[in-house]
């Protein structure tokens, strides 16, 4: 319980000391507990590796944090400040890029349903991106749904993130790369390989692409 909250408030002070100035849309009612306070608790939840919100109030009861915000209402907020949330993280990631000259980019399936089940879903379906069919190397299976691709530092600080249909071939977000991120190294899987980018990265941003070879 100490460390909670001892998590919190050291979370809550260095977000206050770095991103003070971003702001997000108004409440007509002033809640009890500010958008910032708000993230700085959903921080320390991931921080602290919590599985789920129940756990994380259940460990707040009897605290002060107990009567600043309801279960159901920190949810539906939390939702709403998924861009408030953003620049937070993008201001976070611009505060400690310059601690690390090597990056790591990888991508992971995002499943939606089991193959069976395709004809019949409707989850995600009224999203931009639409859902497809996609491979994963790693376990050797077809799937369907997404992939998450994720830029970090060796610090495991994520710079930048995106989703793209399953079925996109992961060298295609080398071409955002270039203008995220100059003069360093980045080191990738077998999926990156490809000359082309490896030499518009170099030439472009001076950016060392590392990919192991594949074996003939």
């Amino acid at each position: 319980m100490n460390n909670l909250l001892q998590n919190y408030e050291l979370i809550l002070k260095e977000l206050t000391k770095i991103c003070s100035h971003i702001t997000s849309f108004k409440q007509i009612r002033q809640p009890k507990s500010s958008d910032l306070e708000l993230v700085a608790l959903n921080l320390t939840a991931e921080y602290m590796s919590y599985n789920s919100e129940i756990q994380l109030f259940r460990d707040i009861e009897d605290t002060y944090l107990d009567t600043q915000i309801e279960h159901s209402v920190y949810i539906k907020r939390r939702r709403t400040l998924f861009d408030y949330t953003e620049k937070i993280r993008q201001r976070l990631s611009e505060k400690f890029s310059h601690l690390s000259n090597l990056f790591i980019i990888d991508s992971t399936p995002i499943e939606i349903c089991k193959m069976s089940r395709v004809k019949r879903s409707s989850i995600c379906s009224t999203e931009k991106i639409k859902s497809e069919f996609g491979y994963c190397a790693a376990t050797k299976t077809h799937y369907f749904g997404f992939k998450l691709h994720a830029l970090c530092d060796e610090n495991a600080v994520v710079h930048s993130f995106y989703f793209t249909p399953a079925g996109v071939h992961d060298v295609n977000y080398l071409k955002a790369v270039k203008y995220a991120l100059s003069s360093c190294e980045l080191t990738s899987d077998k999926g990156y390989i490809s000359a082309d980018y490896q030499a518009d990265l170099f030439n472009q941003s001076q950016i060392k692409l590392s990919v192991p070879t594949r074996k003939n």
